[in-house]
């Protein structure tokens, strides 16, 4: 007998290793990391827990799903270099 995934994702007690970060985090981080849309890699981390695609295509619109989903990734390093620029301006005082 197998068991259905739930179309809802887990609460904030339930958390799984992150491999950007390597620490433990929940969904709703997931969900929000990449300024305001999801990372770049929740469905690969997500869809064994629930049905992460599912739920995501409800809430997204068709460009945001594009913009996070269907672009190439970039090098490595690019997007390094992009984290660290946008970390410094939230950390700039206002």
């Amino acid at each position: 007998m197998t068991m259905k995934k739930a179309s809802k994702p887990p609460g904030e007690a339930f958390k799984i290793r992150c491999p950007r970060l390597g620490h433990m985090i929940s969904f709703s981080y997931c969900r929000e990391e990449n300024m305001g849309l999801p990372c770049l890699k929740t469905l690969d981390c997500w869809f064994q827990h629930f049905m992460v695609e599912d739920h995501l295509r409800r809430e997204l619109s068709s460009e945001e799903w594009k913009k996070v989903f269907n672009k190439p990734p970039g090098p490595k390093v690019l997007s390094l270099v992009d984290l660290i620029e946008q970390a410094k301006k939230r950390n700039k005082p206002s």
